[in-house]
């Protein structure tokens, strides 16, 4: 078993133990659950709404319903799984409510390639490499922001979170072969923005 699975193992035990532990009527076993994971869906919220005190809002909010609902959790699935998709259903009641969330489709795909999603410079940067390398990370973060909102959650999951193609499909309730679609997409278009600039630091 690798180092990551071994660690996902043990962070969904504590999950659980703490789950269990609201369940019997502890509070504070509900703290520590947002301690855990609200930096985590705050970096998955900020992008998807172009907006941190809208995601400030809607991560309280969803913390709020996963406490009312935690009842019901029944550990069929990771307890961040299970709160992610209360995240990104509370995010777009909210674009939806506010009449802003834009138009956007996928196709179906069963199987994608991966796509090179690496903007790293060499180690031994100088000054100018060093405002180049912020240039890109800034561009890419614009490009983030751009895309529609599937394609933008799918990414910060796998990308920021590290969370599989499985789980991202069960938090995103769609078929695999969307995600990988979606995930496709969204590299494809920052890889379209950022190779030029890297092409130009290496020239």
């Amino acid at each position: 078993m690798s180092d990551a699975n071994s660690a996902q193992k043990a962070e969904a035990a504590v999950d659980l133990e703490l789950v269990r532990r609201v369940q019997n009527g502890d509070r504070q076993a509900f703290g520590l659950l947002v301690e855990r994971y609200q930096n985590r869906i705050l970096h998955v919220l900020t992008p998807f709404l172009r907006n941190r005190a809208d995601a400030e809002d809607v991560a309280q909010d969803t913390f709020i319903r996963a406490y009312r609902a935690l009842a019901n959790f029944k550990g069929d699935s990771a307890f961040y799984t299970w709160l992610y998709r209360i995240a990104i259903n509370t995010a777009k009641n909210y674009l939806a409510a506010k009449k802003i969330r834009p138009p956007s489709s996928d196709i179906d795909m069963d199987d994608v390639g991966e796509s090179a999603f690496d903007v790293k410079l060499r180690d031994d940067e100088s000054p100018d490499e060093l405002l180049h390398r912020d240039e890109i990370e800034s561009m890419v973060y614009k490009t983030m922001a751009e895309l529609p909102d599937d394609q933008r959650t799918a990414l910060m999951l796998r990308e920021i979170d590290g969370m599989s193609y499985e789980d991202i499909a069960i938090t995103t309730e769609c078929p695999i072969g969307t995600v990988r679609s979606r995930i496709f997409r969204a590299r494809e278009a920052i890889e379209k923005v950022i190779n030029p600039m890297l092409n130009k630091t290496e020239s």
